[in-house]
């Protein structure tokens, strides 16, 4: 797709009350364009004489390499039995986190009717679904979230007769330590959390997280962490040299007398408004999760996202549906779907988030301009440097418990 017909598209769902302004901020961004240049593609969409699809309609398929490889436009593969089709399906997901082209497309194309509703974090989801909630169909939880899920019994496994384009996934992604045969997940994005910070006032060459948790003068009381324990204490033991989820006594002894020297020096502990501090010049250092710190580079400039020397946590969400769900087979036909190489190219180019589609990167599905960017696709070598998040087991959470606790109310 040419910017400019992207640029036109978020424009218009930004006018539709279907994106939010710092969202689309942050994919201008990513589109790594100038002030000017975005100017020139808002002008250019806005006069562009190939008329944009009316709300609701299906635009036409690009012509793009390897299409040949996926079902034509309008096609329904021919391991799905329509027969088992249902009229409808419910969609439980993070908010703006989906192409709602795409839904139109697979409701013209398959006959389903999809309703969307969202949540703001992973508790939320588990919380609704534990609450009593049983009409959703497909869900998106973060690998951790997944786990407990699949302890708790609350996920179906998946039926990979008809999820076939599981195929298409990269290698990279599948067998992940939380659904290591991936029975009940399907990855869908990813990203990771490292650090944000002002260039303009730190300099170019920040590389280690030294720098948040053995702060120069300047940046004391102006570092924001995120309020999450497993973030925060994994941060700190990949500074000391252990692994993001050591339990050991002496670790996490050695964590803690880092973050509580650390404490003085922080202004908050936010998962919320990190991002707003730091454009707000408040902080000039915020851990940080990759999308939150691309938004905030395209309203302040001088910010730079950094993965550390010493590493990060990598995350990934994932399609699942809850053992609840009314339309099992229709929940396996979707995410069947979003995983076809145009499907998800068109999918990840609009939301602009690391999509783990290894077909819609090497079929050209996915802008190179994305594809580009570090920050959303980071390099082989920093791969290796990028620790997943989990289970501790419940003598290890209780750990985590005690010493967070003690580290938010010293």
């Amino acid at each position: 797709m040419r910017p400019e017909d992207l640029v036109q598209r978020w424009l218009r769902d930004h006018h539709q009350g279907r994106l939010s302004r710092r969202e689309l901020l942050r994919r201008l961004g990513l589109l790594s364009l100038s002030v000017p240049a975005i100017g020139t593609l808002v002008a250019c969409a806005r006069t562009a004489e190939t008329p944009t699809a009316p709300s609701g309609a299906t635009p036409a398929a690009p012509t793009t390499p390897g299409e040949q490889g996926t079902p034509a436009a309008g096609a329904i593969p021919e391991y799905i039995d329509r027969t088992k089709l249902d009229k409808e399906l419910n969609f439980y997901n993070w908010s703006e986190y989906i192409d709602p082209d795409i839904l139109t497309e697979f409701q013209e194309t398959y006959g389903v009717k999809v309703t969307m509703d969202t949540y703001a974090s992973n508790e939320d989801l588990l919380a609704k679904l534990q609450g009593g909630a049983t009409g959703y169909d497909v869900i998106v939880p973060s690998d951790y979230m997944v786990s407990i899920m699949i302890n708790l019994g609350m996920l179906e496994p998946l039926d990979y007769s008809v999820i076939k384009t599981i195929a298409n996934i990269d290698p990279e992604n599948l067998k992940p330590y939380y659904d290591p045969d991936n029975t009940y997940s399907v990855p869908y994005m990813w990203g990771t959390s490292g650090y944000s910070y002002d260039t303009s006032v730190l300099g170019e060459d920040l590389t280690s997280w030294k720098e948040v948790f053995q702060p120069r003068p300047e940046v004391r009381k102006k570092i924001v962490m995120l309020d999450d324990q497993r973030e925060v204490i994994g941060a700190a033991l990949m500074y000391l040299g252990y692994e993001i989820n050591e339990t050991s006594d002496e670790a996490l002894a050695k964590a803690k007398e880092l973050l509580l020297a650390q404490k003085p020096h922080v202004l908050a502990y936010s998962s919320q408004n990190n991002d707003d501090l730091l454009v707000a010049g408040e902080a000039l250092i915020a851990h940080i999760w990759t999308g939150d710190a691309l938004m905030s580079e395209q309203e302040k400039p001088s910010l730079r996202y950094v993965i550390p020397i010493e590493g990060c946590t990598v995350w990934q969400d994932n399609l699942c549906v809850p053992k609840t769900a009314p339309h099992k087979y229709t929940a396996m036909a979707f995410i069947d779907f979003l995983n076809r190489p145009d499907i998800a190219g068109r999918n990840a180019n609009y939301i602009m988030y690391g999509s783990p589609n290894k077909a819609a990167r090497e079929q050209g599905y996915i802008d190179e301009a994305v594809l580009q960017n570090p920050g959303v696709y980071p390099p082989p070598e920093v791969w290796k440097r990028l620790q997943w998040i989990k289970d501790v087991g419940e003598e290890g959470a209780l750990k985590y418990d005690r010493l967070w606790t003690e580290i938010k109310t010293a």
